[in-house]
């Protein structure tokens, strides 16, 4: 599913241009679910966090009980290396992958020795800084390990999240905030989430039931560095309708701020804007 445009595969230990076919039809992965994938980016001539969205994909793919074939620093690499077809001011998605091939004498477990392996570049643009979302509840919630390989960042699970934004969509809002099985917030259909009340900033702690990610980790460490006070803690609806200011975290767009859930509205504040300003500066020195 292209969204961007020139893409560019590595599979089969070699870069293609296009956007290749690379799964068969009987492969583990194309019937039966067992893909995950990961996502970095590269803009302004910077891979922010490159290593670590590579990593996740190991361990993703564990989750999933298939055997990465490939290093973090090995796909590094590989990524580094297909990066050098696009001008240094492009804004590329990278996107490594893996899934499982064959299946055990059930199908339904993938054979840990049968692992596809590819990596995607699609030249997708960086949202505008003035771009904005709306957010809305939905009946839909986040599931737990128990349910779901919510550890993993795995295909399988983003149904859920389409039928979170078509439902939110439906109501003429951008995106949802999504509880966990609790009714606690979790995050939205598409990115973590925060709230800024009185100059400090909250985020939903991990539970189990949502990836707390890359970008969201490094926001909060820019932001403690900064001297802003961050919590990690349950948070409720109310919190955010009672909330200074809202924004999303994401590897997409780094920072999405949200103006409106439901019938409250926002401001796009300081501090919003402050953790744009140190994602990039952090960037741009790391």
């Amino acid at each position: 599913m292209a969204t961007g445009k020139n893409i560019r595969t590595f599979f089969g230990d070699s870069w293609h241009d296009g956007d290749i076919p690379v799964m068969r039809a009987a492969d583990h992965g194309a019937w039966l679910g067992s893909g995950v994938f990961d996502g970095a980016r590269f803009v302004n001539g910077l891979t922010p966090d490159l290593e670590a969205h590579c990593a996740r994909t190991n361990r993703s793919a564990e989750a999933l009980l298939i055997t990465p074939t490939k290093s973090a620093a090995e796909m590094v690499e590989i990524v580094q290396d297909g990066l050098k077809a696009y001008p240094a001011g492009s804004a590329v998605y990278i996107r490594p992958m893996y899934w499982g091939i064959d299946g055990d004498a059930t199908a339904i477990v993938p054979k840990p020795d049968a692992t596809g392996f590819a990596i995607c570049l699609e030249e997708i643009p960086m949202a505008p800084e003035s771009a904005s979302v709306t957010l809305t509840r939905t009946r839909f919630r986040r599931p737990v390990l128990e349910d779901a390989v919510v550890n993993a960042k795995a295909g399988c699970l983003y149904p859920n999240n389409a039928r979170m934004l078509r439902e939110a969509r439906a109501k003429g809002f951008t995106n949802a905030l999504v509880a966990d099985a609790m009714g606690n917030v979790a995050e939205t259909a598409t990115a973590n989430i925060f709230m800024v009340r009185d100059g400090e900033v909250f985020t939903p702690v991990p539970n189990g039931t949502f990836l707390a990610g890359i970008t969201r980790a490094r926001h909060i460490a820019n932001l403690r560095a900064d001297g802003v006070t961050v919590h990690e803690t349950v948070l409720g609806f109310d919190d955010f309708r009672d909330a200074d200011e809202v924004f999303m975290s994401g590897n997409m767009n780094k920072v999405t701020p949200v103006t409106a859930f439901d019938d409250t509205h926002y401001q796009v504040g300081p501090v919003t804007r402050r953790v744009r300003e140190m994602y990039w500066d952090w960037a741009a020195s790391a």
